[in-house]
């Protein structure tokens, strides 16, 4: 059965519209199959216990979505979900009684879709066996496996559950980084790193082949490799074409910020600007060059938008360097300390290049002029801005949270004195067991929700660093201006 949505429109133009419609994708097995041998080169800080993470963390993710976008789907149930003796299937997408949601869509539903066409599942079986270097018998094996069940074994890299023929794709959980909605197109991204090539590849498949996604086929844009990209050095070559979807912002309609950072490359923010550009998608693009550190990743580990005026982010990477005094010998090697600071070029058609001197100048300007705030624009600082507690509670994802709808958001327990820097801004607060059995019960509607932090539980999914910004790939939001 193929998934349908009969209103969906490819629609995003801005982080903080009511969402509408995503593209996520649940915990799969192969997460629990991370070995701490291959943990670092599969992008992973440590092992995780799956169960722990499913039942207890990533399940309550999609209930919460499914009260926002598709709430038939849940409402009425969540007593008999939230039982102990429960089997999942209601969360499991290769299940008969999996939700199928048309508005939280499961990126293994769209892949066994397409994988019913007999002539996509030779290609996309060929595909992934010549990046697998799997053997033939196993590739004519692969071709006559069930579509759900293949599907599966392509995304987890076992058959049956227990023979694994080759490595998980364990980071597809993020799916904001394979694919960016700007406007009405669809950029495909291109990883830095080996261990997303399979997942890559799996999602080009399904947008340009799923029944979901054809009338938009013409604006899907691939951002290509430079001439001659062979002869460059290996995999950790700075010069390599890479752009990743948390380096990617749709803050205002004509307005994106793409992060150059341990992730993205030079050379893929200017062939994404180039792409875009050409294709008239947008008409002003935002460099945001943030230090090559694992600490940062992407810039939504840095900041994301939480209302029109009001964002999260870390303070130490967003303001301006303070002049040092010139009698004073610092001042002769102010230069290399300024190297872990940002820079920050805007781009506009027709314009001359702007400089911003600091991440906060760049997002007072987006709330005051593009999105048209009536309001000054306010911060909230990771950790409340408080030595040490800004610096564990960014790389545990204080600043990388999911607008469900302006001023609502997504984001980890843990991280404590964040969540008091929000309450200080007026925030309310809420654990999400507390809110869904709000919702349940009629007490609470999400529509009518205002300036709410939205609490997460998180021990285990906070090990795989990244937060529900990057665990969210936003296909339609409502429009906040026009």
């Amino acid at each position: 059965m193929i998934l349908k949505n009969d209103d969906f429109k490819l629609d995003v133009t801005s982080e903080i519209g009511d969402l509408r419609v995503l593209l996520i994708h649940s915990p799969d097995s192969g997460l629990g199959k991370v070995v701490p041998s291959k943990a670092q080169d599969w992008l992973f800080e440590d092992i995780v216990h799956l169960d722990t993470m499913r039942r207890e963390e990533y399940d309550h993710y999609i209930k919460l979505l499914l009260y926002f976008l598709d709430p038939e789907k849940i409402r009425g149930r969540l007593n008999e979900l939230n039982d102990p003796a429960n089997d999942r299937s209601f969360f499991k997408p290769d299940h008969p009684d999996f939700h199928s949601s048309g508005k939280v869509i499961e990126i293994q539903t769209l892949l066994s879709d397409i994988l019913e066409q007999p002539d996509i599942r030779k290609k996309l079986v060929a595909s992934v066996c010549a990046i697998e270097s799997c053997t033939y018998r196993l590739q004519l094996q692969l071709i006559d496996t069930d579509p759900v069940e293949l599907a599966k074994i392509f995304i987890s890299g076992s058959l049956n559950d227990d023979e694994m023929i080759f490595a998980p794709i364990p980071n597809m959980i993020f799916s904001r980084d394979i694919g960016i909605a700007i406007n009405n197109h669809m950029l495909l991204n291109k990883p830095a790193k080996k261990a997303r090539a399979r997942e890559t590849m799996l999602v080009k498949y399904i947008f340009f082949n799923h029944p979901l996604f054809a009338p938009y086929r013409e604006h899907i844009l691939e951002i290509p490799e430079t001439v001659q990209h062979f002869l460059r050095p290996g995999e950790e070559d700075e010069e390599k074409t890479t752009l990743e979807g948390g380096d990617v912002m749709m803050v205002s309609p004509q307005h994106l910020i793409i992060g150059c950072s341990e992730r993205t490359s030079v050379s893929g923010a200017n062939e994404a600007i180039k792409l875009l550009f050409e294709h008239n998608v947008v008409n002003k693009v935002t460099i945001v060059k943030i230090p090559h550190k694992r600490d940062y990743m992407h810039i939504d580990t840095v900041f994301t938008q939480v209302k029109r005026n009001v964002w999260v982010l870390l303070r130490s990477l967003a303001i301006a360097e303070p002049a040092q005094p010139e009698d004073e010998p610092i001042a002769f090697f102010a230069d290399k300390k300024s190297k872990d600071k940002p820079e920050i070029v805007q781009f506009t058609k027709g314009h001359k290049p702007k400089v911003f001197d600091s991440l906060e100048d760049l997002l007072n300007d987006i709330s005051q002029n593009d999105l048209k705030s009536k309001e000054p624009t306010q911060f909230i600082y990771s950790g409340n801005n408080v030595f040490p507690f800004d610096a564990r509670e960014q790389w545990t994802d204080s600043c990388n949270l999911l607008a469900v709808k302006e001023g609502v958001v997504l984001g980890y327990d843990r991280n404590d004195k964040t969540v008091e820097a929000f309450r200080q801004k007026g925030f309310t607060v809420i654990k999400v067991t507390e809110l869904l059995q709000k919702f349940e019960n009629g007490d609470l509607e999400p529509q009518t929700l205002t300036d709410t932090l939205i609490l997460m539980p998180s021990a285990e999914l906070s090990r795989a660093r990244g937060g529900f910004h990057c665990m969210s790939m936003p296909l339609m939001r409502a429009k906040v201006i026009n």
